[in-house]
């Protein structure tokens, strides 16, 4: 099955002569001399967006993130590969009927047209994964309720689980044979992909998943997310809240109703940094197709199949190489690598300080279009093979939706400055982690489980003491060590308040003897 995949794959670069992209040499030239009767009069951005909708998915997926990059790939091939991003050729009205009667017979024991009193079955967009149409709700308390519902394309699990597994194959190879592959860990990254892509197959999960990011954004002022109808929805159909938004692309009717492109892409990097750093869990499909603007100028956004999650452990990383890096501190980004395990634990600090410092340096300060990204990410891969740097799959999402941001930054407005925007946000964030702030946050958090272990300490010391004698003595340290932090704890957070009440109290008497009544 997989070397029919991969001879169908070689088949649809041949006959959309997609073999001009590959760098002049043996295998170029031997493809073009064997098939040398071809003639293609379509652009070659045309063919390439072509054979990405034949080939499936996830390569249409590939081709919405280079869309989003027009420093990285050429302007007609971007332009073209657009498209992709809420226009992929729809399955048919007929099929999606057949979807929701299933659907709907089975739970709602009904037909679609009794669940929907309305339903134009012409899609009003239509994307690798699933297509969405517009309805009016006709049954049940929301009846009369215009609505848009998602339907995800028949057979799509079948055709995803083929090239998965030749990314797998690949994976192995490119392990097997490249100098570079265990320190790419290309496995590890397609398992990753693997999980988050059928993560996407499952309309209820991203129900959840739209219901999740709506309560972290509940004021609506930064991003306003569509309410999802749970009662309405399946695995297979996503029925939300329709809106009526404009594409975050479409400049010229931003302009029309007065909406700030400049305030717009900063908004876009605080809604990104917020989404990173405060929650811990962000959308990481953030091409144009899925991204919006209300016409009060705040954004909206659509297709919340692929999030991302972060650790504490990844956000505190990423949060010390971020303020590092603004403030031109590459040692700290260094040392946070090396601590991190990401590099060996023997590289010397100041090499790799200074390797760092010859890619950030020179665009340090400078807006979105004087950036060159294509040469500091070739400069970036550099580095990392030279210091021989592990890929870690958990943030390959991240990566991938920074991009995103930057390419839809670099449309709306070039000259965005992203540290003066991100700067503030970051450094909230770290007080809020580390300072007093935090002190008082982990205290509420953590208080309830100490108010119950402390009590509980004898039985588990007495219960320890009837196993095993090296268990029972780590067992001991553990429980000592644990009350002793509590102690210490509690013992800093007394002396914390009594000198906060000895400071007010003494500026109370100051203010009554210097100012009395």
């Amino acid at each position: 099955m997989r070397l029919f995949r991969l001879l169908k794959i070689l088949s649809v670069v041949i006959r959309y002569g997609l073999d001009e992209f590959l760098p002049a040499g043996t295998a170029r030239s031997l493809i073009g001399g064997v098939f040398f009767w071809r003639n293609f009069d379509e652009p070659r951005g045309r063919r390439l967006r072509r054979a990405l909708e034949e080939l499936g998915p996830i390569f249409v997926k590939f081709g919405q993130l280079m869309s989003t990059r027009p420093d990285l790939v050429p302007p007609d091939i971007a332009h073209e590969l657009a498209a992709l991003q809420d226009n992929v050729p729809p399955f048919d009205g007929e099929e999606a009927v057949k979807i929701l009667n299933r659907v709907y017979g089975a739970q709602m024991g009904g037909a679609f047209n009794e669940v929907f009193s309305d339903f134009d079955l012409t899609p009003v967009a239509s994307a690798s994964i699933a297509q969405v149409h517009f309805a009016t709700i006709g049954w049940g308390k929301l009846a009369g309720r215009e609505v848009a519902v998602k339907i995800l394309r028949p057979g799509i699990e079948e055709v995803i689980g083929r090239d998965v597994a030749l990314l797998y194959v690949v994976a192995d190879l490119v392990e097997a044979n490249f100098a570079d592959g265990k320190r790419l860990r290309p496995r590890e990254v397609v398992a990753e992909f693997d999980k988050t892509i059928h993560d996407e197959l499952d309309l209820v999960r991203e129900a959840s998943n739209a219901s999740a990011l709506r309560r972290n954004f509940a004021d609506g002022t930064l991003l306003y997310v569509p309410e999802v109808f749970f009662d309405y929805t399946h695995r297979e159909v996503l029925v939300l809240e329709r809106m009526d938004f404009i594409p975050v692309n479409d400049l010229d009717q931003l302009r029309a109703h007065n909406i700030d492109v400049a305030r717009l892409a900063a908004d876009g990097v605080k809604i990104f940094f917020t989404q990173v750093f405060r929650d811990g869990f962000f959308h990481a499909d953030m091409h144009p197709g899925n991204i919006f603007v209300l016409k009060n100028g705040v954004y909206s956004g659509v297709d919340f199949g692929i999030m991302g999650t972060l650790s504490d452990e990844d956000k505190n990383y990423l949060a010390r190489n971020f303020a590092a890096f603004f403030n031109r501190d590459y040692k700290a980004v260094a040392v946070a690598h090396i601590e991190a395990g990401w590099v060996p634990k023997d590289t010397r600090v100041d090499e790799f300080e200074g390797a760092i410092r010859a890619v950030c340096e020179p665009i340090f300060d400078k807006p979105l279009n004087e950036i060159y990204f294509g040469n500091v990410l070739l400069r970036l891969f550099e580095v990392s093979r030279r210091f021989k740097m592990e890929i870690q799959p958990q943030l390959v999402l991240l990566q991938k939706t920074l991009l995103q941001i930057e390419g839809l930054g670099r449309q709306l407005y070039p000259q965005l400055d992203l540290r003066p925007v991100a700067q503030p946000i970051l450094e909230r964030w770290m007080n809020e982690q580390l300072g007093w702030r935090g002190l008082l946050h982990h205290l509420k958090k953590e208080g309830p489980q100490w108010t119950a272990m402390v009590p509980q300490l004898p039985r588990l010391v007495h219960r320890a003491l009837e196993g095993d004698p090296s268990a029972r003595l780590k067992a001991i340290e553990d429980a000592v060590n644990s009350l002793n932090r509590t102690q210490r704890l509690q013992s800093t957070i007394l002396m914390s308040l009594v000198i906060l009440m000895a400071m007010v109290t003494g500026l109370y008497v100051f203010l009554l003897l210097y100012f009395p009544v």
